[in-house]
């Protein structure tokens, strides 16, 4: 079964850290992005990492956040210094034979 899976969402306050992860099966995770969804917007890219190993930022990251892969099968996004602009779900995509695959998603919560 073709699935991805991300762990790792919480409830933590202002400036804490959160690492997510993304978790493959029955795909490889050659390329991997991270997008968010906050409440009443649009689903928005936050980074990604390409098969060469090339990463992509966007700007609202501003260095704190790091997009990997650990293997084959799992990824990660480590958070820093959230704020509560980051509050909302974040999801992890991938592809198979140039089919978008989504995860569920998983929650972030910053709040004081």
């Amino acid at each position: 079964q073709i699935q991805l899976v991300e762990s790792g969402g919480g409830l933590v306050q202002p400036g804490q850290s959160l690492r997510l992860s993304c978790k493959a099966s029955g795909i490889v995770l050659y390329d991997m992005a991270w997008y968010r969804q906050a409440p009443g917007k649009q689903r928005e890219l936050v980074a990604s990492i390409a098969r060469d190993g090339t990463t992509h930022y966007s700007d609202f990251v501003q260095d704190r956040f790091t997009v990997a892969r650990f293997n084959a099968k799992n990824g990660y996004l480590q958070m820093n210094s959230l704020n509560a602009e980051d509050t909302g779900v974040y999801y992890c995509k991938s592809e198979n034979r140039g089919i978008d695959v989504w995860g569920l998603g998983t929650v972030v919560t910053v709040s004081s």
